[in-house]
């Protein structure tokens, strides 16, 4: 029924290289830079997880890609897209540039992951795969060191040393090492991700390029922010490990029987791509270590640089704590963050920073950390990344640009890391998550350019906007916002600092929350301006009100809450509906709905409602030390 599947390269993941005739012109874009006069090579990857490594001439287009695919891995190519990033691909594929990794997904709403990925049958186009063992994706000076790594990997495979499988997690990852048995990285396939179709351990159930862990962190794509976290730790300030994204063939790798209707049984060469990052010896991780000895500039560099890309998953065990030796440095330690593939979400969620009741975050950032804050610029950030990581969605990067103007305005205000990690966060009443902080200046934001277009004459009803990245979700789900801009009038405004109007300041609550001692009282409803078309008056629902819970939260409380919103690991062969494992996230902010205009308003707008946010939260933590003492005070009493 199946072509030969003992090919010199497993064709459960095929990698076969194509030459085809040269004709036609080159044309570059913005978006994806780098001309190439003479062939491409390009890695396709399927939503299954199976990867086709073709080289492409300038007549190359996608049709010619689809009908190699097609007779290389026998899968239907009529109804699918060959995207990269945002990007989909009509015809045209001259802006792609060498070793970019492409997917093909398929248009229909129910896609099946059990697609046959079977071994190139054509004899004039079938060739050995030329690339080497493991080929970095990405041509940045900044990956000298990971070169350095591949040669010492590549000359141990070959002289037998074996990597080793990774045990912990809940995807699949592997120590490579080097000839003298050491452990110097880990590589961590796109699809052994969690819900990724091949994960080894039991948390399956979607398609590459589907919603993940995270809603808003597509399958697949954690390798993508694991680079661009290296690559945005700028003169090494947070010491995260170098970091690259390779295609890399080895048999260790793991297929689930079934996918693309073959079996593994270990043996064959697999080819994947992959996250690698170096391997940092260590002598124990932050859940593992009493934090009293982390040095305050490790915590606040590694603060900074979680806060600049909305790290979604900062836990003490992707914190790697390494001893200090030598005269002097006795109790000294220090830390490497590792594990960043859940950063730059695509829209705003609750990130997760395990140092924001660390001393050490409420300690004033020093004069050299306000400098490097200071020098920070997300639009130079943004570009760097388009370039070293073009296939990063723009959604991403308008998370980045927020997050970093966000921090640069909260550190100029005064603020420590403690306050702007409690400003990000938010809360749980109840059982119901609550808007952050930051999520409620956005909101605010959208609802003031929402505001201003509707009283706008010039604004037309049929514009349509330039971007759109939602990802596509097969399940229903409560979600608050899908246009915050257009929905926000009809549910109540908030005012942050606004002159006019009578609607409150919702960070308002938060002074009185301080003198009420946390009484639980009625408020008036927050009225609703008038538009210029009708709208109705509404109280401000619940999960739109500001609190400051977190405050008043214990670490154990919020770790107790955060491990319940995590999958725990089954035994290999317990399959369970990656539906059923998803945790239930609610998105109250949405950046990519946003024109180019509309989102260069929003910034001047939230630039206009952070420093009375700012002042609001100074004044909120004031208060909170002023009855700590008090408390304290009346603790010691006899």
């Amino acid at each position: 029924m199946f072509p030969n599947l003992d090919s010199p390269v497993q064709t459960q993941m095929a990698v076969a290289v194509f030459n085809g005739p040269i004709k036609g012109e080159y044309h570059g874009t913005k978006r994806l830079e780098g001309k190439s006069s003479v062939r491409r090579r390009v890695f396709v990857q399927t939503e299954s997880g199976c990867v086709l490594g073709i080289e492409l001439d300038r007549s190359d287009n996608v049709h010619t890609v689809k009908r190699r695919l097609q007779v290389a891995l026998n899968v239907p190519t009529e109804e699918s897209s060959l995207t990269f990033g945002d990007m989909v691909f009509k015809n045209d594929l001259s802006a792609v540039r060498n070793d970019s990794p492409l997917l093909l997904t398929r248009n229909f709403m129910h896609r099946s992951s059990s697609t046959p990925c079977l071994s190139p049958t054509g004899r004039d186009l079938q060739q050995r795969d030329k690339s080497g063992l493991i080929e970095i994706l990405g041509r940045s000076s900044r990956f000298a060191k990971t070169k350095l790594l591949v040669e010492d990997i590549v000359k141990a495979i070959k002289n037998g040393v074996e990597p080793i499988r990774v045990h912990g997690g809940l995807g699949g990852a592997y120590y490579f090492r080097n000839s003298r048995g050491e452990n110097v990285a880990i590589v961590k396939p796109t699809d052994e991700e969690p819900f990724a179709p091949n994960n080894p351990k039991g948390f399956v159930g979607k398609a590459l390029g589907q919603p993940g862990l995270k809603r808003s962190v597509r399958v697949g794509e954690t390798a993508i922010r694991e680079v661009a976290a290296y690559l945005l730790d700028s003169d090494h300030f947070a010491s995260v490990p170098a970091t690259a994204l390779v295609k890399i063939t080895h048999s260790i790798f793991h297929v689930n029987e079934g996918v693309n209707g073959t079996k593994s049984d270990g043996k064959k060469q697999v080819s994947k791509i992959a996250s690698f990052q170096q391997f940092i010896p260590h002598d124990f991780d932050a859940s593992d270590h009493g934090t009293s000895s982390f040095p305050v500039a490790a915590v606040h560099r590694i603060g900074i640089l979680d806060v600049r890309i909305f790290n979604t998953d900062r836990h003490g065990g992707n914190l790697l704590v390494r001893k200090l030796d030598g005269v002097g440095r006795f109790g000294q330690v220090e830390l490497i963050p590792i594990d960043h593939g859940l950063c730059l979400p695509e829209s705003l969620e609750d990130p997760y920073f395990e140092w924001i009741h660390w001393p050490q975050a409420s300690i004033p950032f020093s004069e050299d950390e306000l400098e490097y804050i200071a020098n920070l610029d997300p639009v130079k950030d943004s570009e760097m990344l388009r370039i070293e990581l073009p296939m990063i969605r723009e959604a991403c990067l308008r998370t980045l640009v927020l997050c970093t103007i966000f921090l640069k305005e909260a550190a100029a205000s005064g603020l420590c890391l403690a306050e702007i990690g409690e400003m990000m966060t938010r809360e749980f009443r109840g059982r119901e998550e609550e808007p952050s902080e930051l999520e409620v200046i956005c909101i605010e934001a959208r609802r003031l350019i929402a505001e201003e277009k509707v009283s706008s004459p010039e604004v037309e009803a049929g514009d349509e906007q330039e971007f759109l990245f939602d990802i596509d979700c097969e399940e229903s789900e409560a979600d608050f916002t899908s246009k915050m801009a257009d929905d926000f009038p009809t549910r109540g405004p908030f005012h942050i600092g606004f002159k006019g109007g009578n609607g409150r300041n919702p960070l308002s609550k938060l002074e009185e929350s301080i003198k009420e001692d946390e009484s639980e009282g009625e408020e008036e409803p927050t009225r609703v301006e008038e538009f210029a078309v009708p709208v109705a008056q509404t109280q401000v629902p619940t999960a739109l009100k500001l609190s400051m819970s977190l405050k008043d939260m214990s670490l154990g409380e919020k770790n107790q809450r955060y491990q319940m919103a995590k999958p725990e690991c089954t035994a290999y062969g317990n399959w369970r509906s990656a539906n059923e494992q998803l945790p239930v996230s609610a998105s109250f902010v949405k950046l990519a709905d946003m024109n180019e205009e509309e989102w260069t308003l929003f910034l001047e707008k939230l630039l206009e409602l952070l420093y009375p946010a700012f002042a609001n939260r100074k004044a909120v933590t004031l208060g909170q030390r002023q009855r700590q003492r008090q408390r304290l005070g009346t603790s010691c009493q006899f």
